[in-house]
């Protein structure tokens, strides 16, 4: 059964939140800027003096990273705030409910949402990337659609968790979850440097696999463990969508 049979009218919504962000589209555009800081400053810059790793520079080791952690900030924050604010304050989906739309109509719409936006930095910053020439493959033209499984994982995950934030003070605790798999997650450095022992509570990290994937593109060292890879954060998604499916309809139709 496909996304449009189960959610005919997730457009609709997709819809709205495109009219509504027309008129901040800086909003979005500031979320572009972070992950090239990061590769200018880390990778251009204390690059120079770290070298290669793994036979690349440090820029080309970290670029995917970023890559990756820049399709999940656009995702989550997208999934976490906007819906939040819609569930909590804004009343919009009691008024979305009183029309033929449906629980599953908005949590596949603001899915879709959230995709776009992390999508949005992910192109820019894939842009860049390559005018910087650190996309050492072929494979790398793949990386923009593997963003966009990486968001879509994120943007799952992070609707879900939405229904459950009860304040603007439960976001402290979503910092506290997303900054240190953001810092260890083989984001600036190789997983082997870790103790073994701290290298399996990284391999259970989605950003880990999100990371692992788009980098396994970008250098080239493309293997069946990428499936893996993928299928967790769709996994994650595919989750992510029912929790928030069955959360809404519980707190919106009772």
């Amino acid at each position: 059964m496909t996304a449009l049979a189960l959610a005919p009218r997730a457009h609709l919504l997709f819809e709205r939140n495109l009219l509504v962000y027309r008129r901040t589209w800086l909003t979005i555009l500031s979320g572009f800027f972070e992950p090239l800081f990061y590769l200018f400053s880390l990778g251009l810059g204390l690059g120079h003096f770290v070298g290669s790793v793994h036979g690349v520079s440090y820029a080309s080791f970290i670029a995917p990273a970023l890559l990756a952690s820049s399709a999940m900030n656009g995702a989550v924050y997208d999934a976490m705030t906007n819906v939040f604010w819609k569930l909590r304050f804004g009343k919009v989906y009691d008024a979305m409910l009183a029309t033929p739309i449906g629980p599953t109509d908005v949590a596949f719409g603001e899915t879709a949402w959230a995709l776009f936006r992390g999508l949005l930095y992910s192109t820019g910053f894939v842009i860049t990337a390559a005018a910087l020439g650190l996309i050492h493959s072929w494979w790398g033209l793949l990386a923009l659609p593997a963003a966009v499984v990486v968001g879509f994982g994120f943007a799952g995950l992070g609707i879900g968790a939405s229904t459950f934030i009860r304040s603007w003070q439960d976001f402290d605790t979503v910092q506290l979850v997303q900054l240190p798999m953001f810092l260890f997650s083989a984001t600036f450095y190789p997983l082997a440097v870790y103790p073994v022992a701290i290298q399996w509570v990284v391999r259970f990290s989605p950003l880990y696999h999100a990371i692992v994937l788009i980098r396994s593109l970008t250098l080239g060292t493309v293997g069946p463990g990428m499936l893996v890879d993928a299928g967790y954060l769709i996994l994650l998604g595919v989750g992510g969508i029912w929790l928030a499916r069955r959360r809404m309809a519980g707190l919106l139709l009772t």
